[in-house]
């Protein structure tokens, strides 16, 4: 693993701006935010942002309007504030908007629901340059265009601490949510997505390095499976949940909520050769991101033992009769997951 500078568009180096016909102006470089002011900065951040198939009144009124034609509106909210969650010298401005997106996104689509709109509240140090709010919008903007949503409005206020707060909405398309309470003993367990690539970037970054690449981009900006959320409540997932905090810990928060145990099969998760690499470079024990890492945002559901799998996912476990979490029927001897004010 070779220590390198940093990457051209990454943290601590901008790539030329070059936007393609129709797309943002690049931004203008230098300018502070309090020198741009609220309703200038504002306005360079929404003329960034393109509208979701759901938006029918978006930025500019004292609320925007999304259509709902379920009749319910599945909701999330998540904050992330820098030194806790993303590191400026990490990840660059666009990288920060897809993490602050994916992380609540994931969260509507674990309920079932297609993501519709998101809002955001951004709180600012006032010499923050501009262009820095303007290159999350663009990361906030793209991560929402996965999944057909828009940024449809928010807040901004000056801080000492940079801190994102987005809220995500989701339409449910006629199916009932998909809960963390509904597992039962007989189910078998399920994931869609990858887990560990997160966690393993993490320790790559905080250990000064910059490789694999793989890894640390995997941190910067998750691969989410959105689809997957609304696919399995239509093949009858019984619980859900997004893997945030890592999978012992959010499959622990669904057996104690579906009063359950939940054994997990050893041989079920596989250790890429790049993340086994790194972990032996860095003295790490690669499941300990696999079982304890978060931030890949992969979804696990629970599903009748009898329904097939929808596409996607594959089976990892089963739910069981008693409490907690275990791997080949024993407890995991590694960290757990994370946990805020640990």
């Amino acid at each position: 693993m070779a220590e390198t500078g940093d990457e051209p568009g990454r943290a601590g180096g901008r790539a030329p701006c070059r936007p393609a016909p129709g797309e943002p102006k690049c931004p203008e470089v230098g300018v502070s935010v309090a020198r741009a002011g609220e309703f200038g900065l504002i306005a360079r951040v929404t003329a960034r942002l393109a509208t979701g198939h759901a938006t029918l009144l978006g930025p500019g009124d004292d609320a925007a309007v999304v259509h709902a034609p379920d009749g319910r509106v599945v909701a999330s909210t998540d904050v992330l504030v820098e030194g806790r969650h993303f590191r400026r010298d990490w990840a660059s401005a666009v990288d920060i908007g897809h993490r602050a997106a994916a992380a609540n996104l994931a969260d509507v689509a674990a309920m079932g629901a297609a993501p519709t709109a998101l809002l955001v509240a951004l709180c600012m140090p006032p010499d923050l340059e501009a262009q820095w709010a303007e290159e999350l919008a663009d990361g906030l903007a793209a991560e929402a265009a996965r999944v057909g949503a828009g940024v449809v409005g928010g807040d901004m206020s000056a801080s000492p601490t940079l801190t994102i707060a987005v809220t995500a909405l989701g339409d449910l398309g006629g199916q009932p949510p998909v809960t963390r309470s509904g597992a039962r003993a007989g189910d078998v367990v399920a994931l869609a997505g990858r887990l560990g690539y997160a966690a393993a970037g993490y320790t790559v970054l905080s250990r000064g390095f910059r490789t694999p690449k793989i890894l640390v981009e995997a941190y910067r900006r998750p691969e989410v499976p959105y689809g997957a959320g609304p696919s399995a409540a239509r093949f009858g997932a019984t619980a859900m949940i997004d893997v945030s905090d890592g999978l012992l810990a959010d499959l622990g928060h669904v057996a104690t909520a579906s009063r359950v145990g939940i054994d997990l099969l050893g041989n079920a998760f596989e250790v890429p050769e790049q993340m086994r690499d790194a972990a032996h470079a860095l003295g790490v024990d690669p499941l300990a991101w696999v079982l304890g890492g978060g931030d890949d945002h992969a979804l696990v559901a629970t599903f009748p033992e009898d329904l097939p799998l929808p596409g996607g996912f594959r089976l990892i476990g089963h739910v069981v009769h008693g409490a907690g979490v275990t791997v080949d029927g024993r407890a995991y001897k590694g960290s757990g997951g994370w946990e805020h004010f640990r």
